[in-house]
């Protein structure tokens, strides 16, 4: 992987740099970035949206009971092999679901937001050891220093290694980038498996309905589903947490009544010695079985990565106090069962329901498994979201379905590529095994990602006691590692399908990434500055026309080169023209008051804008909405120039005049549309990326239209860029 230079915040990630100061204006309004918890204000709003997080969080984590003994190549299995997977699986759901993620890792949320990407944003921000640079943005700002854990202390020596080591921040970078492809990956399996496993139950009754009825009912289910994900998750949601309440708490109630009838005693097998026991009578089959047992837990990730839909109370209240004992329950009275019926494990759920409840069970398992579908979709979307204003993925349609919660997003193009993916898998790998194997491979290598994450934010962030430290590292990335060497041996059966998946995403994203870079640095090498844009405005033959002009740049020490090659051409520049960059920060979320940043250039009529979002924020700045609150700043930033430079106030008045003239006589947007040219003796590797960045960024959307920039106002400029 390339490096970046240290300054690629110029291009996707910083705000103002240093000598922006003094004459940088931030128009506050006294409003600080709200705290994750400040999304709940009372008791009553936090236990109801506890209850929303049932149909769109937990969706994948409480059904996993359909798929998980069905998934199990069990041969012969005795009384003592059941003990010993029920043994595993509750102190799977003990300490990954519980300790891990309810107790830690939601406590490392980059303000309010959570998974891969927030981890690493974090990890960035906090200590400037990533490709976008964190301790360059906005120096006079509390944004920078927001959420910052012990920033007042230096470095840990962990850190200052990162720091310096190319090869350190390659590989976090593509530790994060692996997980979030992973997590899309889920995204695309979950729906598949958690249907298709519901709507097999058709088969117990029905025997001569065929499998290709079933996978053709799961994909117009599928189907059905994702259109209904512009209607957005709160919407969705309401709907959905009564049927995941239904869900969460009848099969508890199944789970206690197969105890007490078949075997009363099955919660001998919470002491880990069952567990040690079936290991080791089972050797090298009892750890092929943790392939399947793996799927218990299945779901977990997305309670992190759904953190900017809901709160950390309201998922930790659910899931402490619902979830978690509904499986455990669920899961022993299955185990009961089968201990009783041990042949039955391939039809592992719907056995186990007593026949004069099997229908309405059936229907709450098939809608139950519609809304598992929901969390890893809701998760994809604020996943790819922050890819985007990262500038890590090309740029895609986001619409914000909440005006209250910004956190909550859905995007077309995405949502149907999830649907064909889906009903794909289902069509072509109908088989649940086959499915089951695929997905046991992404569960875990997000978890193992998620672990070694964390580890760095407690290492480097939180400055955890180091014993802690290595008492979390070891238990989990041993035991995670150990689920990973299962179900690697998988992959032929299945469980290349994520991989091939997330190495189709990675390379989009490397694509992307690479290109945008190589601009950037040509941008930077060929930059104009003032003392060069005089001389261009000197020029006789320049003409400064009435009106108001937005030219967009990436850059911040300088100005684009497309502004030269306009001049040249056009032989004229706006009387009022104002050079905008949009700056997409390393924190989720920025003060409304600190979006716009104003600079003098020196030159009558010149000025710079910086308007700046987190990853987490939403561009709600609309057509005449927008020109009016920058020129607004400006105005305030004129006004308050003159009173730290002797200023005229004839000269003060007759520069505000300016700009009303300007914006009434008319406003124009203008950006450069420019392309990478590849020389014959560029290298091949240039020639293939740059040649693949060219076709993504032809058919990606422009940033303009998602801050409702009219069409008629807008000129984009073409230039070549020789890379």
């Amino acid at each position: 992987m390339a490096e970046l230079p240290a300054n690629r915040s110029e291009a996707v990630a910083s705000a103002v740099d240093d000598h922006a100061a003094p004459n940088a204006r931030l128009q506050t309004h006294n409003r600080s970035i709200p705290l994750p918890e400040d999304k709940v204000t009372s008791r009553w709003e936090m236990l109801k949206l506890a209850y929303k997080t049932l149909g769109v969080v937990f969706g994948g984590l409480v059904t996993s009971p359909l798929y998980v003994y069905p998934s199990m190549p069990l041969k012969s299995p005795t009384e003592d092999d059941y003990l010993g997977i029920y043994s595993i699986m509750f102190w799977t759901l003990s300490l990954i679901g519980v300790v891990k993620y309810a107790c830690i890792a939601l406590k490392a949320d980059d303000q309010g937001e959570g998974g891969t990407f927030a981890l690493y944003s974090l990890l960035c921000r906090n200590m400037d050891i990533g490709f976008l640079s964190s301790k360059r943005i906005v120096p006079n700002s509390r944004i920078s220093h927001a959420n910052v854990y012990q920033s007042s202390q230096k470095p840990s020596s962990l850190g200052k290694f990162i720091e310096k080591s190319v090869i350190a921040r390659r590989v976090l970078l593509f530790i994060a980038m692996l997980g979030t492809c992973m997590l899309i990956g889920d995204g695309i399996l979950t729906p598949a498996i958690s249907v298709l496993s519901a709507m097999d139950g058709i088969r117990g009754p029905f025997p001569s309905v065929s499998k290709s009825w079933v996978e053709a009912l799961s994909a117009i289910v599928l189907i059905v589903l994702f259109l209904l994900q512009k209607f957005g998750t709160s919407r969705v949601s309401f709907l959905f947490s009564p049927i995941m309440g239904a869900w969460t708490f009848t099969t508890p109630l199944v789970g206690i009544y197969s105890i007490i009838h078949y075997y009363p005693s099955i919660f001998k097998a919470i002491s880990p010695h069952y567990m040690f026991r079936f290991f080791s009578r089972n050797g090298k089959e009892g750890w092929l079985l943790l392939g399947g047992t793996v799927l218990c837990i299945t779901g977990s990730e997305a309670l992190f990565a759904d953190l900017g839909h809901f709160s950390r109370s309201s998922i930790q209240i659910a899931f402490l106090f619902t979830i978690y004992p509904s499986l455990v329950l669920t899961y022993a009275g299955q185990t009961a069962y089968l201990i009783k019926n041990p042949y039955d494990h391939d039809d592992g759920f719907f056995k186990f329901i007593p026949t004069p409840i099997y229908w309405p069970m059936f229907i709450i398992a098939t809608l139950a498994a519609i809304v598992a579908s929901q969390s890893l979709i809701s998760a994809t979307f604020s996943v790819i979201k922050q890819s985007v204003v990262l500038d890590y993925f090309p740029r895609v349609k986001v619409v914000h379905t909440s005006s209250s919660k910004e956190g909550e997003v859905y995007s077309p193009e995405i949502n149907y590529i999830l649907m064909v993916l889906c009903v794909a898998v289902i069509l072509i790998f109908g088989d649940g095994k086959d499915i089951g194997n695929a997905f046991g491979v992404v569960v875990i290598l997000v978890m193992l990602i998620t672990t070694i994450l964390l580890t760095l934010v407690m290492i480097m962030i939180w400055r955890t006691p180091p014993v802690l430290v290595a008492l979390y590292f070891s238990v989990f990335f041993v035991m995670e590692g150990v689920y990973v060497s299962a179900v690697f041996t998988k992959i032929p059966e299945g469980g290349w399908i994520p991989f091939a998946i997330s190495l189709i995403l990675a390379f989009i994203m490397f694509g992307w990434f690479y290109g945008r870079q190589r601009k950037i640095e040509y941008e930077r090498m060929h930059k104009i500055d003032l003392e060069r844009l005089g001389m261009l405005l000197s020029d006789p033959c320049v003409q400064r026309v009435p009106g108001l002009c937005f030219f967009y740049t990436n850059i911040q020490d300088g100005l684009t080169p497309i502004l030269g090659h306009y001049i040249k051409n056009m032989k004229s520049l706006h009387k009022v023209t104002i050079f905008t960059t949009l700056r997409y920060l390393l924190v989720p979320k920025v003060a409304p008051g600190e979006r716009i940043v104003i600079k003098k250039l020196g030159l009558k009529g010149v000025y710079r804008c910086v308007i700046q979002y987190g990853y987490a924020d939403s561009l709600n700045l609309e057509g005449d909405d927008y020109v009016r609150q920058v020129t607004e700043s400006l105005q305030a930033h004129i006004e308050d120039s003159s009173e730290y430079v002797p200023t005229v106030p004839l000269e003060v008045e007759e520069e505000i005049s300016d700009v009303e003239e300007a914006k009434l006589a008319g406003v124009v947007h203008i950006r450069g549309k420019t392309r990478l040219y590849i020389g014959k003796n560029g290298r091949w590797f240039d020639r293939f990326m740059l040649g693949f960045y060219e076709v993504l960024h032809s058919n990606c959307r422009s940033a303009l239209p998602a801050m409702g920039v009219p069409l008629p106002q807008c000129i984009e400029v073409g230039m070549l860029y020789e890379a």
